[in-house]
């Protein structure tokens, strides 16, 4: 009524009144009128508001003496009413902002109360999860020490080791990758590659863990398109979560099968791939299945199941294939298995790209790479001790230098042929990899072509793409894995 400013009205010699009508008990309800208002030959005017109707009364101080107060009066009256509308419409609709604005904001607030449920959970699970593998390791270690003289009992302990190992590694990443996926960092590296080769890779990590669950595995290729330009990596990924899911959770004597196919297409230049993925394993309840790509969210916990997991695979998974323009779809019945379909499109390679994927490797250099001496970069002094180990072993000569600094004045200390190649740590003290790198490639004389390999715990697409950027060849990632190591220096060093 504040906003309407009938004191105006009041204060030009006019009283008023405004009321409405119970409409359950037909009393009149006063809302606003003047000091000394005397309902006695008034002019009423009824104002309809939403769900509700106003009476206005209006009448001079001084009573109707002429027509033209009484058609001032209903002017005014009318004036009165239609200001009476607006500002309750104005109000109605604030009252209805802010309500919308609070429930918005409880709605807000659950999701919240939601999300720290669902990462306590998580966090449950992965203290759990991240204890079994340290545990395994810490008590195979000393089981180690204990009968290091009994080959046998040797080669288990470091089996375990290994396994404990790689699944604490894998159990990092998927946190890790997770983040990246979050902050909008995750992107494509795309590469022209025969799927075939993707699919028999798979094969073979996949080996083993069959082998020793006593599982059977069969797999058909039926596509028109085998050479496509993909996130190799990203594919690999996928395919990895999905059957190795298959594997932890299927018994005993059970079948995994993998499907590739390809199906119609809406445009020319793309291939679009049906990967079907079918167990015989424990399978998930209907209850479950609309929680599946919710992250942190796992049907048991690994206490319950036995099997270690962060509830993180599924929701990086999805985002995956929705970051390739893909679908993904999950089917599943407790104890008959579950069938997971993936539809991606991937671009059909050209003739020129299949070419160049055949005859160019990005790691190929033409330079003056023909000895066995490295030098090393690294200031963490047991990763240097571990890497220097492997080298030496395999026949290299190794330096060990703690920063790019002296890395720079070794190298330009030495004659411009003593090094065949350098292996670069990232983040060291004063000088880091990528900055010694830059200057390495300014240099005027022959050491500017020399080799660099990244060898380093910045293990993403964007860390690799920087490290080339930089002028690197090649990056490696931490932890070192020997073979990869070693068949990396091969392209390289003769």
């Amino acid at each position: 009524m504040e906003e309407i400013q009938l004191n105006k009205l009041e204060n030009a010699g006019y009283e008023y009144q405004i009321w409405k009508e119970n409409t359950n008990t037909g009393e009149k309800i006063v809302i606003a009128q003047s000091q000394s208002y005397f309902p006695t030959d008034t002019l009423e005017v009824a104002c309809a508001v939403p769900n509700d109707t106003w009476y206005f009364e209006i009448v001079p101080k001084e009573g109707w003496t002429t027509v033209h107060q009484v058609v001032l009066g209903l002017f005014f009256a009318l004036i009165i009413a239609s200001l009476l509308a607006i500002g309750y419409w104005q109000a109605s609709m604030r009252r209805l902002k802010d309500i919308l604005h609070a429930e918005e904001m409880e709605k807000t607030a659950q999701k919240a109360e939601a999300a720290n449920e669902a990462k306590t959970r998580f966090l449950f699970n992965m203290s759990h999860d991240i204890r079994t593998p340290m545990n395994a390791i810490i008590g195979f270690s000393e089981l180690l020490e204990k009968h290091i003289d009994e080959k046998d009992k040797v080669t288990y302990y470091i089996g375990k080791i290994k396994s404990s190992s790689s699944l604490l590694l894998s159990l990092i990443n998927y946190v890790l990758e997770m983040a990246r996926i979050e902050s909008g960092k995750a992107d494509l590296r795309l590469d022209t590659g025969h799927f075939q080769e993707l699919r028999d890779s798979l094969q073979t990590v996949f080996e083993p863990a069959l082998k020793e669950k006593g599982l059977t595995y069969s797999t058909h290729l039926d596509i028109q398109h085998p050479y496509i330009v993909y996130d190799k990596t990203k594919t690999s990924e996928i395919l990895l979560n999905i059957v190795g899911n298959s594997i932890k959770y299927t018994p005993r004597g059970g079948h995994i099968r993998l499907d590739i196919s390809e199906i119609p297409s809406e445009r020319s230049d793309v291939a679009t791939y049906r990967m079907i993925i079918e167990d015989t394993g424990i399978g998930m309840s209907e209850e479950y299945l609309p929680h599946i790509f919710e992250e942190f969210t796992r049907e048991h916990t690994s206490t319950e199941n036995k099997i270690a997991g962060t509830g993180l695979g599924l929701p990086i998974v999805k985002s995956l294939v929705d970051l390739m323009g893909g679908t993904i779809q999950i089917e599943s019945k407790v104890n008959e298995g579950t069938k997971t379909t993936i539809q991606i499109p991937f671009l059909i390679a050209t003739q020129e790209q299949i070419e160049e994927s055949q005859t160019y490797s990005p790691y190929l250099v033409t330079n003056h790479a023909l000895g066995k001496r490295i030098l090393m970069a690294e200031d963490n002094k047991l990763n240097a001790e571990i890497a220097e180990t492997i080298l030496q072993e395999n026949g290299f000569e190794v330096d060990c230098v703690e920063d790019g600094c002296q890395c720079l004045a070794l190298l330009q200390e030495k004659p411009e042929d003593y090094y065949g190649l350098i292996l670069m740590d990232i983040q060291m003290p004063n000088l880091n990899g990528y900055e010694t790198t830059r200057l390495i490639r300014n240099l005027k004389n022959q050491r500017a072509t020399i080799p660099i390999i990244a060898m380093t715990a910045n293990a993403f697409d964007e860390d690799k793409k920087k490290a080339f950027a930089a002028g690197m060849n090649a990056h490696i990632a931490k932890p070192i894995d020997v073979e990869v190591l070693l068949h990396t220096l091969e392209k390289f060093v003769q």
